[in-house]
Order: C-alpha cells, then sequence, then structure tokens
C-alpha cells in the first residue's frame, strides 16, 4: 500500500459490525453526521427529490451538459446514504458537467434483499415517465454505484436493459461467497473480509438468495445486455479480483469494457478527495461518461 494508505488503514477505528451490541442505527447516524461536517464543495443546485417514494438527492452543476448520472451509494447494503456520499456527488456532478441524482435506497437489515434493486427500479420507471418532460432528468443516462452501489447499479443496468447507456463501477461488491484469491492475501486492507461476510448476511434473506444473479450478478446470463461498462478495482482490497472477473465476463460477452486497477489503493479511497489516487479516479469516470453520453 502507499504510504498514506497505510496511515489511513493504521489510523482507522471503525467498530467490528458483528460484535454482539452493535447498533446499527447509531453507527449509521454518526457516519452521517461525520461526512456532513467536512467542507463540500458548491455546486448550482442540490434538489432533494421524490422518486415515487424513493428519496433522491439531485446535484445539477453549471452549464450542465446532456445526460444524467444516476448513481448508488456504498457502504455494504447496509450503511451510509445520501448525506454520506453528498460530497463525492457534488465532485463528481463538478467534474463530469452532469447532473447526478443520488439514490437513497432501502437498506437491511430493516429491508433485505430485494428492496434495494427493487428502488433502483422504481427510480428508473419514475425517469422513464418524467426524464422527458423535465431538462434536468432527462437522458441518456449513466449507471454508477461503489462497492455494493456499484452492486446495485450493474443490476439495475441489467435489470432494465436498454435504458442505460453506459455504466461506471468503483470496486463493486459481487461475489458473496467471497471465494476469490483476493480475500485470502494476507496485508490488512481496511476491508475485512469478516465485515464482507456480515454485510452479506444483512443483505440475504435466505442461502438461496446469494445464488440469486440480482444479488450475484457475476452469476447473471445478461451480462452481453450491458452498455458500455468501465471498472475500477483497487489492488489491496478483498474485491479486486470480483471486480476484475466481472470486466473479463463482459469483456468476453463483446461489450466494450474498460477495467483499471488503482494500485497502492485499498476499497474506499474513491470517495476521500485525501486520497491522491481519488481525483483522477473521478475525472476519469467523468471521461468515461463523456465519452457515451454525448
Amino acid at each position: 500500500m502507499y504510504p498514506e494508505v497505510r496511515a489511513a488503514v493504521a489510523a482507522d477505528t471503525s467498530p467490528v459490525l458483528s460484535a454482539p451490541g452493535f447498533d446499527v442505527a447509531a453507527h449509521r447516524e454518526e457516519v452521517r453526521q461525520a461526512n456532513l461536517a467536512l467542507p463540500r464543495e458548491d455546486v448550482a443546485a442540490v434538489e432533494e427529490v421524490d422518486a415515487d417514494g424513493v428519496r433522491c438527492r439531485l446535484f445539477t452543476p453549471a452549464d450542465a451538459l446532456p445526460g444524467l448520472v444516476v448513481h448508488a451509494h456504498g457502504g455494504g447494503f447496509v450503511l451510509n446514504d445520501i448525506d454520506v456520499h453528498d460530497a463525492i456527488c457534488r465532485r463528481m456532478a463538478n467534474r463530469g458537467r452532469r447532473a447526478v441524482l443520488s439514490v437513497d435506497y432501502r437498506r437491511p437489515p430493516e429491508h433485505p434483499f430485494p428492496a434495494a434493486p427493487d428502488d433502483l427500479d422504481t427510480v428508473v420507471a419514475w425517469l422513464r415517465r418524467e426524464g422527458p418532460g423535465d431538462r434536468g432528468l432527462a437522458g441518456p443516462y449513466a449507471a454508477h454505484g461503489d462497492s455494493a452501489g456499484a452492486n446495485l447499479a450493474l443490476v439495475a443496468a441489467l435489470r432494465n436493459p436498454g435504458f442505460f447507456a453506459v455504466v461506471g463501477l468503483v470496486y463493486p461488491f459481487l461475489d458473496p461467497r467471497g471465494t476469490f484469491p483476493s480475500y485470502a492475501e494476507g496485508a490488512p486492507s481496511g476491508f475485512d473480509p469478516a465485515e464482507a461476510r456480515w454485510y452479506w448476511a444483512q443483505y440475504a434473506r435466505t442461502d438461496a438468495d446469494l445464488d440469486d444473479p440480482d444479488l450475484a450478478p457475476l452469476r447473471s446470463d445478461r451480462l452481453h445486455t450491458l452498455p458500455p461498462t468501465f471498472v475500477a478495482t483497487a489492488e489491496h482490497d478483498p474485491l479486486r479480483d470480483e471486480g476484475e472477473e466481472l470486466a473479463r465476463l463482459v469483456a468476453e460477452t463483446g461489450v466494450e469494457t474498460v477495467g483499471v486497477r488503482c494500485l497502492g489503493q485499498t476499497h474506499g479511497f474513491w470517495r476521500h478527495a485525501a486520497f491522491a489516487a481519488s481525483e483522477p479516479l473521478v475525472r476519469q469516470v467523468a471521461g468515461w461518461f463523456d465519452q457515451h453520453l454525448a
């Protein structure tokens, strides 16, 4: 790991999520308040939006280009929300010069699978109806997400073939069985494989869900229906190999695919401007969207 990443991992004081008595609601609120206290860029407009019952937040930059990025936040399906991702959505909107719609999907354990992908479907249906008559919501559309949000963005594109013109995924969380070699690599990464297992246990209702392509999209037989797809992984991330396997599988179907590995980085770096690799990746994804939303 690069020095700044090693230092961040060493300083991490995140709780053990599987510890007895762990309070999910209290931890969510603590993380939300901590993120809202951080500096955030100005954007031309920020609007709270109700997409047929799904809370969203629309970030519109000055002189916005045509198109809309539909963003699903990470957090293991369980944690984070549109407040936690407010700062990164502002950066995405400003760098890409396109509006970003951040989706506040329902989360487990209160709302297990398939509540979250169903909420993304609701947003897609709402955009089909409302987008053509609203300049701020009009297509073409990009599906975007990080970690668990990348899983949801991918599933949204698979469930709604032809709706999205492009997909951009940052270290996607895809394999509920945790079978890839990167899970077994020794160096502390800031994302313990035991944490990954805990997230999947909250998300899935039953063991059978772990094999459902709408939860585990590496199992999908519809990858050929995807639009051009960009996948970024981090070198020191347990999720690295599953993301790179997704890129390989999508490319094998003939879909235009680009995969990049961010050296020296670990899970979560993309969202935090303090990491030197964050800004270049935000701009790289914006460039990918530029190629396919013009």
